[in-house]
């Protein structure tokens, strides 16, 4: 489970093997042994006891900030890794093979995207040309994305142009279909023009922490990328990985929008654009975090055709487990890439989007003003 603290001036202390959490006079208690991670929103308390339990037992405590990206974290001090598969991602930076891997993860991201335009247009038949001109474009987009060959040098441009034109298409047209009081035109970002553009962003900045953590926990250095170049303090390889799992977080925007579960208060301006509100977060965080935890079929290590129920996050960490035994010259573990329609389920259709998440749940827990003992 991953706990989420979103309550100003909530604590977080340690009593024997559990973390107590207290928010007013709400309090929480969970086993260490139950807790993958923890997510900080706001202002808290938080008691060295509490830390080093997290730290025995593998657990990040992640801080967001209002857009939901990750601005700290408090890891354990030692990381399983091998300097060979570091020195592994620098050789293969500059050949076809790191080519091969890019190209892969945007052309997961883009059938991930046709497959959920097509799946939103089955309910909008009289949509159908509007749905089918950004089809196009996305498909035309992956069939020259999938015959690229060269090095990441020599094909960088064109790969991320690629990806560009089909972004754009998709996303204009995600903004033709959300209920009109909330209607956007493209992306925006830093800050976010309209409101579905700052959920959007929350959900992705919960999305790189979550691809930060499988990075190191894989031995992978998340500084030494393939497609986004290396820059100071830029995590690299966490802004490709992220790519074929961004669907996860546009499928729980877009759904949330469609299903007209967001209201007006759920967002507030900020200097040039609008965040989410403290409400905002409250609402959508539960709701995605449930969403990660669902259970979508995998394939078997080793076993072609047969595939295992595992939970959504769990994706990434496999992902970056199969490119670290990639880099070690093993290809025993599947990739995301080899999975297709791994997302489509029962939670797709809008309609379903309209079922209530309880903030408090088995595989996830956020402590916040709504919250019972």
């Amino acid at each position: 489970m991953q706990l989420v603290i979103n309550t100003f001036g909530a604590s977080l202390k340690r009593k024997g093997e559990r973390f107590v959490v207290r928010a007013g006079t709400n309090r929480f208690a969970v086993s260490a042994h139950k807790v993958r991670s923890i997510l900080v929103t706001t202002a808290v308390h938080l008691s060295s006891d509490a830390v080093l339990l997290a730290v025995a037992h593998q657990i990040d405590i992640v801080f967001l900030e209002k857009t939901g990206d990750p601005v700290a974290r408090i890891w354990p001090p030692r990381m399983g890794s091998t300097a060979a598969i570091r020195r592994r991602q620098l050789e293969i930076a500059e050949n076809a093979e790191g080519l091969a891997v890019a190209r892969d993860w945007i052309a997961a991201k883009l059938r991930a995207q046709t497959e959920f335009l097509d799946e939103l247009k089955t309910r909008r038949p009289a949509q159908n040309d509007l749905f089918q001109s950004a089809i196009d474009t996305i498909a035309s987009a992956l069939n020259s994305v999938d015959r690229l060959e060269g090095t990441l040098d020599e094909r960088r441009g064109t790969l991320l142009g690629l990806e560009g034109s089909a972004g754009r298409a998709y996303f204009n047209l995600l903004g033709q279909i959300v209920p009109e009081a909330f209607r956007f035109q493209g992306r925006s970002r830093r800050p976010a023009l309209d409101g579905y553009n700052a959920m959007l962003n929350y959900a992705y900045g919960v999305l790189y922490s979550i691809v930060d953590r499988a990075c190191v926990n894989a031995g992978l250095d998340p500084f030494l990328g393939f497609l986004h170049t290396d820059n100071y303090n830029k995590p690299s390889l966490v802004y490709d990985m992220i790519e074929p799992f961004r669907i996860l977080a546009d499928r729980a925007t877009t759904l949330l929008f469609t299903g007209r579960r967001v209201k007006a208060e759920f967002f507030e301006p900020v200097p040039g654009g609008v965040a989410l509100s403290k409400e905002g977060r409250a609402a959508f965080l539960p709701y995605y975090q449930e969403r990660l935890e669902q259970t979508v079929p995998y394939p078997v290590q080793a076993k072609p055709g047969k595939f295992r129920k595992i939970k959504v996050r769990d994706t990434i960490a496999f992902e970056a487990h199969s490119l670290a035994n990639r880099l070690l010259g093993r290809s025993d573990l599947p990739r995301i890439v080899e999975t297709r329609t791994i997302w489509a389920d029962s939670s797709s259709a809008d309609s379903a989007a309209s079922t209530q998440s309880d903030p408090v749940m088995d595989q996830e827990t956020t402590l916040d003003e709504t919250s019972e003992e």
